[in-house]
C-alpha cells in the first residue's frame, strides 16, 4: 500500500515566526558588538591602571624620635582604578601604615590608621601632613636630603618602586 500523503511542509506564517525568533538575539548580539568596538577604538577598554609616582619625600625625624611621615603623589594614567595597600621599606622594620588626618570639632588633629587608597582611573592622589600619609620608622644615619627607597604596593598594578628624598618639615610644600 502506497503512501497517497504529501510531505509535510512548513506552513509560511510557521516559518516567519521561526525567522523572526532567530533574527532578535542576533540583532542584539550585532548591537552589543558595535558598542564594544566603538568603545575598544576610543581607547577606553582593556586599558589596566599605569601607575607612577612622583614628588616622593619623607620628613627627617626631630629629636631622638624615629617617627616620621612620607608623601608620595600618585598618578594612575590608566583605564582602571587601582588602590594602595601598604608601602615598605627593605629590611625587617619594613612594613609600615597609611594613616589619615582628621579634625575633631574642638579642632585638634588626629591620625586613623586606613587599610588601603583608592587612585581612581585618569586621576591622582596627593598626600600631605593634612591628609593621607606614610608612616614609617626611620632608619639611623638619615640626614637631609638623603634618598630612601619605598616601595608601594597596588592592588592591580603590583608592586611601584620610588626613591623619597629626606626634608625638614616644611620644606618642598610639605
Amino acid at each position: 500500500m502506497a503512501d497517497d500523503r504529501a510531505p509535510l511542509a512548513p506552513a509560511p506564517r510557521r516559518l516567519a515566526d521561526a525567522l523572526l525568533a532567530a533574527l532578535a538575539p542576533v540583532a542584539a548580539c550585532g548591537v552589543a558588538l558595535g558598542g564594544l568596538t566603538v568603545w575598544t577604538s576610543s581607547g577606553n577598554a582593556g586599558t589596566p591602571a599605569r601607575i607612577e609616582v612622583t614628588d616622593a619625600h619623607v620628613f627627617l625625624p626631630y629629636g631622638n624620635s624615629r617617627d616620621t611621615a612620607a608623601f608620595f603623589r600618585i598618578t594612575n594614567c590608566g583605564g582602571a582604578d587601582d588602590r594602595l595597600m601598604r608601602v615598605t621599606l627593605p629590611g625587617p622594620d619594613g612594613e609600615m601604615a597609611l594613616s589619615r588626618h582628621r579634625m575633631t570639632s574642638g579642632l585638634a588633629a588626629y591620625a586613623e590608621t586606613v587599610d588601603s587608597a583608592e587612585v581612581a582611573a585618569g586621576g591622582s592622589l596627593a598626600m600631605s601632613p593634612s591628609g593621607l600619609d606614610v608612616t614609617p620608622r626611620a632608619k639611623p644615619g638619615w640626614r637631609e636630603f638623603d634618598f630612601v627607597p619605598f616601595t608601594l604596593h597596588f592592588q592591580h598594578s603590583g608592586p611601584v618602586k620610588a626613591l623619597a628624598i629626606v626634608v625638614r618639615p616644611g620644606r618642598f610644600g610639605a
